[in-house]
């Protein structure tokens, strides 16, 4: 087997490095989903209240998103691998995921306008679902065109730059409603009961649009590389070889199922748990709980742009540290700054605790990614990045189906001690990371 690999080595054509704007380009895309993902994660646990759902079920709605995201994520890569045509390979799948996941935002909030025969609910999870899935079309091949162009010293950065867009996406579609409201006089509250409010609304729309043209910048900017920059002596050596997972990608399993598991508590319930505790209403309808929704997407916002602000520095730090004392060290953070929800006197400190958790969050969007893709096969780069997102999805879709159990037998109930699990667990992964194996130490 050393001889294989040193064969797979020496006959591997050497990736050019690409300058910073190039990066900047093939990842801006991610600027756009993210930015729908945003208002997703801060409005869709508060459009479903509004639409007649109880906080105990929330979770159970949430579970369409990692569904969907554990079946289409693999299949999308497995066939973005084998797409060569005039569009490129990862390309098409940009633009198709981004058509569709704009007319999920606009029709998302719309759903009681939708409702004839089903409750309008349902139609909100439905359409999340095919909000998720649509954005995961996508998604996927921005992860695998990063593995496909950059040579191994760049994959740390290459990342990074996708942690920094998606960072500056989910700031401006986390704050929208908000800015909307406060700023540019847009009602916060629906005009009837089981209505969304028009700041939700029209944010939604915006996320549409600006969603559907960073794509399109991506698409326009970023050439592929050719079939004939795969093929090579290694195919004669792979034919011979199973399919196999690589070490790497086990070893990180663990981190990130108590990493997402965390993630899914704070999307799910940081809302109700900070409309109840810092505003004082468990009503949907309340003046009082759209505030909190609105408070909610700003410090969202704050934790997105943390993570913005510190992804280009990550590559330098794990240079110094190595990638995996950097990963542990910002779960650690992390976790610390869920528990201190415990000692938080008033709303208006919140944004405290958001800076340690974007920390966390910028390093895994990084981390993860940067170790297992010099550990995969560049042929099939698409379908292991697929694969790899079931390390997302399962986690979420176990915190779905008992994330709402645990809240009422355990918690009676209270959203904010989910929270504090998230912290208790991001810690666990923190430590978890050091039983990763790394191979190259970038």
């Amino acid at each position: 087997m050393p001889t294989v690999n040193l064969i797979l080595i020496s006959t591997m054509k050497k990736k050019p490095r690409l300058t910073f704007w190039q990066i900047w380009n093939m990842s801006f895309g991610f600027l756009g989903i993210q930015f729908g993902f945003a208002l997703q994660n801060a409005n869709a646990s508060r459009i479903l209240q509004t639409f007649g759902a109880n906080v105990e079920h929330l979770s159970w709605f949430w579970l369409v998103a990692p569904i969907t995201g554990m079946i289409v994520q693999p299949i999308v890569g497995l066939m973005s691998d084998k797409t060569w045509n005039r569009f490129g390979r990862r390309r098409p799948y940009f633009l198709v995921g981004g058509i569709l996941s704009s007319i999920a935002l606009v029709l998302m909030p719309n759903a009681p306008h939708l409702a004839s025969f089903i409750a309008p609910m349902f139609i909100g999870g439905g359409l999340l679902m095919i909000m998720d899935a649509s954005m995961n079309i996508s998604m996927e091949p921005f992860r695998a065109l990063v593995a496909d162009k950059l040579p191994a010293e760049q994959h740390t950065l290459g990342f990074s730059i996708q942690s920094l867009l998606i960072g500056i996406g989910a700031v401006v579609g986390s704050w929208l409603p908000y800015i909307l409201s406060n700023w540019l006089g847009i009602p916060n509250e629906a005009s009837g009961k089981g209505l969304v409010a028009p700041n939700v609304v029209f944010s939604f729309y915006i996320g549409a649009t600006v969603l559907i043209l960073s794509i399109l910048w991506t698409v326009f900017t970023t050439n592929e590389y050719p079939p004939e920059f795969y093929e090579d002596t290694r195919d004669n050596i792979k034919k011979k070889q199973k399919f196999r997972i690589p070490a790497t990608m086990w070893q990180l399993l663990a981190v990130q199922f108590f990493t997402w598991f965390a993630l899914f508590s704070m999307w799910v319930y940081t809302t109700p748990a900070v409309a109840k505790h810092f505003f004082g209403s468990t009503d949907p309808n309340s003046a009082a709980y759209q505030q909190a929704g609105d408070w909610v997407g700003v410090l969202f916002g704050i934790y997105n742009g943390i993570a913005a602000a510190i992804a280009l520095l990550l590559p330098i730090v794990a240079r110094k540290i190595g990638r995996k004392p950097t990963h542990a060290l910002a779960l650690g953070l992390g976790g610390i700054s869920f528990l201190s929800f415990a000692i938080i006197p008033t709303y208006d400190l919140l944004w405290i605790p958001m800076i340690g958790i974007g920390i966390a969050w910028g390093s895994i969007l990084a981390m993860p990614y940067a170790m297992l893709a010099n550990a995969i096969p560049a042929k099939q780069m698409g379908v292991f990045m697929g694969l790899f997102n079931m390390s997302i999805t399962i986690p979420q879709i176990v915190n779905g189906i008992f994330g709402g159990i645990i809240l009422k037998y355990a918690f009676n109930g209270d959203p904010i001690k989910s929270l504090y699990m998230a912290g208790v667990l991001l810690l666990i992964g923190g430590v978890s990371t050091f039983f990763v194996k790394d191979k190259i130490n970038v």
